[in-house]
């Protein structure tokens, strides 16, 4: 690919230059300028007209997300965040992923070298370069289907990474309060994941929470990954959540692969959708889901930010069928429902 063209935004002269230093150890990247608050950065857009924007949470004459929600509704482009690794800090971040910005990373902290902070800087710009960013339009929120039953042996499996965020909103927020057991792997710092299924939980009728060693599975309930230092899997003949140590799969801890590959050895009713993401986590394990008997779904192109992880699992076929994230939830709860639901239907 062309050289990636990109603005730093940041009001810390000494952030800025460690944010620049570190893109410029990548030959593909190439910084075009910097700016010290979003009205420098609006003139410096219009002047440059850079790939991908890297941008700071908290900045003077306007936070980065007033200045985000600017961009994405009237010039929309991607846009990394750059946060402080605290609880505020991950809140606000995940805001801005729902806004639409397409990745986000942590500054250096107590004990993180600037290094070690953006190891995954360079990556995440590139990603972010080719990604689909749209314009942000208010949607009508989902209303949870009343009549709902699920199948009370049945276990849904879903795995995400890069656009997770605004993906799983969309799918979570339609669940009604009686959903199938839930399992969701998405690639995200430890200090994001707590947020993240509070958010989750407050969108939707169903109750959400991160999984913790040993929870029962059980319908109603959506489990979220940890991230961090464990994987999780889900086993035993009454499905329990395990969080597993080990090593990274596909790159990633905790990863999709592991997920969807414990899910496939059960002996019990299973769905698997892997969703919008950067890479192949997810496409072997959902692969193995479908061959032991799953039924498998898989975001389209068209609404993905990054088309990586469903495009390979639709090219190995381990996806059953391809949708549009705005008809997932549908497919999903369809796929899920008790038998007498889905003779009625």
């Amino acid at each position: 690919m062309s050289t990636v063209r990109v603005l730093v935004v940041d009001d810390s002269p000494t952030m800025r230059g460690l944010i620049t230093a570190a893109l410029r150890r990548d030959p593909e990247i190439e910084v075009i300028g910097s700016a010290a608050d979003p009205l420098e950065a609006r003139a410096l857009i219009k002047e440059l007209n850079p790939d991908v924007i890297t941008l700071d949470v908290e900045m003077p004459n306007m936070n980065g997300l007033e200045f985000l929600e600017k961009i994405m509704r009237l010039r929309p482009m991607p846009v990394v965040m750059v946060s402080t690794l605290t609880q505020a800090g991950a809140e606000i971040t995940l805001q801005a992923l729902e806004m639409g910005a397409v990745d986000a990373v942590g500054k250096p902290g107590a004990g993180v070298t600037a290094q070690e902070a953006f190891a995954e800087l360079t990556l995440k710009v590139k990603t972010a370069a080719r990604s689909r960013v749209r314009r942000r339009e208010a949607a009508e929120a989902p209303r949870p289907r009343a009549d709902y039953r699920a199948n009370a042996d049945h276990i849904l499996a879903i795995g995400a990474s890069t656009g997770g965020v605004e993906a799983l909103l969309t799918i979570v927020s339609a669940f009604p309060a009686n959903c199938p057991a839930t399992v969701i792997t998405q690639h995200m710092p430890a200090t994001f994941t707590p947020s993240f299924a509070a958010r989750l939980d407050k969108a939707s009728a169903a109750t959400v929470t991160e999984a913790t060693d040993g929870a029962l599975l059980m319908p109603g309930h959506v489990y979220l990954a940890p991230g961090g230092m464990t994987h999780l899997e889900v086993s035993g003949t009454t499905p329990r959540c395990r969080l597993v140590q080990g090593d990274t799969v596909s790159g990633h801890r905790p990863s999709v692969d592991v997920l969807f590959q414990s899910v496939a050895r059960l002996k019990r009713p299973m769905t698997g959708v892997i969703l919008t993401g950067m890479g192949r986590d997810g496409a072997q394990g959902l692969l193995e889901m479908r061959n032991a008997g799953a039924r498998t779904l898989g975001q389209d192109e068209a609404s993905c930010v990054v088309y990586g992880m469903p495009r390979v699992a639709h090219e190995i076929g381990a996806v059953e069928r391809q949708l549009p994230l705005a008809r997932l939830s549908s497919a999903i709860l369809d796929l899920c429902a008790s038998p007498s639901a889905q003779s009625a239907a």
